[in-house]
């Protein structure tokens, strides 16, 4: 006869139970530590986003930097798709492939200044007698507050603010800018930037990541970016001159290095635009872009099958294949064209009070 051994089986309900509590315990969308001091004392806050897939991102808010986006290949491992750097001293230190956002105009402004409204202003030339990603400062060396938003049933996500100051870096008008970064279970990382201002002023937001689809993660260890496949909705750019600002004329990219209407390999053509550049660092003009979410680009690493898919409301793509880096990463930075602000033929890049600027970008991470 079958005899029920109580202490037995309340051993077995007992040995069970942290299981069940495991298995039940909700997915941790958000996650929020110390991650170092800035020189001010500030303490440095490290956000790290979670989806229902198991792919991650992390943001700092020194920066707004992404320092790690992991993201897994056809056979499900993860790993950083980001350049990045271990410690918050290595980035205080200079560290050359930071994913931070700039602004508050991203890429360059020719003689470093510009007139608007009549009045000329000034700003630091920091690339040459020219003036490139806000300045010898910027946002990307700014201390963000960020704040973890509640999240909702698909997604994580984390608003990041910063108030740039009327004369920072020469700009006019105080301007208050947001940035929140989305992770959703579709393996969309979403960027959606903000700004309003009280007194007019030339804006263009963007992220400065360095993708390495293979693996990224310490810059010095991770190979070149020369075999990722390429494609850019571009079919016309802006020339240059020796020093990168644009004549304020558009090409086509057909018969170009810079032709991407077809998947390409990044580093077929490299060496056809040496010895000018060492690499690709061209403006892209976007198919449609320029009002609603447009796909831009599509990046493939054919090793680990990852696919990274770039939706943006911008009408341009910066494409710089990380050349100090030995291009160890490149970037697809969907921004207004270089120098918009002294180009009449160029979209306006000039926000005035009352009237907010609004544009997003999607990363979309997929594996074949």
């Amino acid at each position: 006869m079958f005899q029920f051994n109580v202490p037995c089986a309340l051993g077995l309900i007992l040995s069970l139970a942290p299981l069940q509590m495991l298995a039940a315990e909700p997915l941790r969308r958000v996650e929020v530590k110390d991650f170092g001091k800035a020189a001010d004392g500030q303490v440095v806050k490290l956000f790290t986003l979670r989806n229902s897939k198991g792919m991650s991102a992390s943001v700092m808010s020194y920066g707004a930097v992404i320092t790690e986006i992991q993201a897994a290949d056809r056979n499900g491992r993860f790993t950083n798709v980001v350049l990045g750097a271990g410690t918050f001293e290595e980035y205080m230190n200079g560290f050359p492939g930071s994913a931070a956002v700039i602004g508050r105009v991203a890429n360059r402004i020719a003689k470093a200044r510009f007139k608007l409204d009549g009045q000329e202003f000034k700003l630091a030339a920091n690339n040459g007698k020219n003036h490139i990603h806000g300045g010898n400062k910027g946002f990307a060396s700014g201390l963000w507050m960020g704040k973890a938003l509640s999240p909702r049933e698909h997604e994580a996500a984390v608003e990041f603010t910063y108030l740039s100051k009327d004369g920072e870096e020469g700009y006019p008008g105080n301007l208050q800018v947001k940035v929140t970064y989305t992770l959703t279970d579709e393996n969309e990382f979403r960027i959606d930037y903000a700004a309003e201002t009280d007194r007019p002023t030339p804006v263009n937001l963007t992220n400065h990541a360095y993708f390495n689809l293979a693996g990224a993660g310490d810059v010095r260890d991770v190979h070149d970016v020369l075999d990722h496949v390429l494609w850019i909705a571009g079919e016309q750019y802006t020339p240059a001159h020796d020093d990168l600002i644009p004549t304020g004329e558009f090409a086509p990219v057909r018969g170009t290095p810079l032709d991407f209407t077809k998947p390409t390999r990044v580093g077929e053509r490299i060496d056809q635009l040496k010895p000018k550049l060492n690499g690709y660092d061209h403006n892209f003009v976007i198919k449609g872009g320029g009002k609603s979410l447009v796909l831009a680009a599509r990046v493939s690493e054919p090793g680990s099958g990852r696919t990274m898919e770039v939706e943006t409301t911008q009408p341009g793509v910066q494409l710089y294949t990380g050349n100090h880096l030995n291009h160890r990463g490149l970037c697809l930075e969907t921004q207004h064209y270089p120098d918009s602000i002294n180009q009449p033929n160029f979209p306006s890049v000039v926000l005035r009070p009352g009237a907010p600027f609004k544009s997003s970008t999607v990363f979309r991470f997929l594996t074949q």
